[in-house]
């Protein structure tokens, strides 16, 4: 089974590109996010044509994630547990039943970007992740292989960034949002790029549009897969597709993937 994450950056921008890169990658789950479109007006025709199944929460402008998935789903959430006022579009999970009749639980996943260390949005950012490590945590408990997938805005490492020191204490570098992200792989979870990858230096997800940064490799790895352990137990393969980065107007994210042997 193949699954990428991607944060496409507003889905019908890049539709084109999405279509191109599943049919020439062949995922059986795309999890995307900030598709930035209501659920009306999502192109279901021309995914569903490229027999993927879908689950969608959007809203105009900001935000949104999906599930594409060439396997059945159901159990499908839209919301994350613990703060019953958030209304913005960040999370959806689904179980899905590949063909030989194995179970998991996917999740897509835009945290907060945090727009700066002494901002609201920074609280809030902090606030979701504390969230989402304790709904993980019940998830975990139902002992079914999990996935999450998505833009964390975090570069866990200094190896996923150009300049550690330099970026050190700035957003989606930051000390407290690392540590944030180091409770969540503390539940159990394996980040599938590094299993397979654990000393690869500056294989970046994200690369700013402004100063070609994407021409000089200035980019973060903010955009992973995350396993339970029998979901990295079958983990076979994993990598960072940048193709999609250098096409006409493309996202600045580029698609994270993995291979499970379930």
């Amino acid at each position: 089974m193949k699954i990428a994450t991607w944060n496409v950056n507003s889905l019908r921008q890049r539709l084109e590109h999405l279509l191109k890169w599943s049919d020439e990658f062949q995922p059986d789950i795309i999890l995307l996010q900030e598709t930035k479109v209501v659920d009306e007006q999502f192109p279901r025709m021309e995914l569903e044509d490229k027999g993927f199944n879908l689950a969608l929460t959007g809203q105009k402008t900001f935000n949104g994630v999906a599930i594409l998935s060439k396997f059945p789903m159901e159990d499908i959430v839209t919301t994350l547990a613990g703060d019953e006022t958030d209304e913005q579009k960040r999370y959806i999970e689904a179980l899905i039943t590949t063909p030989n009749g194995k179970v998991a639980r996917v999740v897509s996943v835009y945290v907060p970007n945090g727009q700066a260390p002494d901002s609201d949005k920074f609280q809030y950012k902090m606030n979701f992740y504390d969230r989402l490590n304790a709904h993980t945590q019940t998830l975990l408990a139902d002992d079914v292989p999990l996935i999450i997938g998505g833009d964390y805005n975090v570069a866990p490492l200094p190896i996923d960034v150009l300049e550690p020191q330099k970026m050190d204490g700035m957003i989606c570098y930051h000390p407290a949002e690392r540590a944030k992200l180091r409770e969540l792989e503390y539940l159990g979870l394996t980040d599938a790029f590094r299993m397979h990858h654990p000393h690869k230096e500056h294989a970046f997800s994200w690369w700013d549009y402004r100063a070609a940064a994407f021409q000089r490799n200035d980019g973060y790895r903010i955009d992973h897969l995350y396993l339970s352990g029998d979901a990295a137990d079958a983990c076979t393969h994993s990598g960072i597709d940048s193709t999609p980065r250098s096409w006409t107007k493309p996202s600045d994210h580029t698609p994270v993937w993995c291979e499970l042997d379930l």
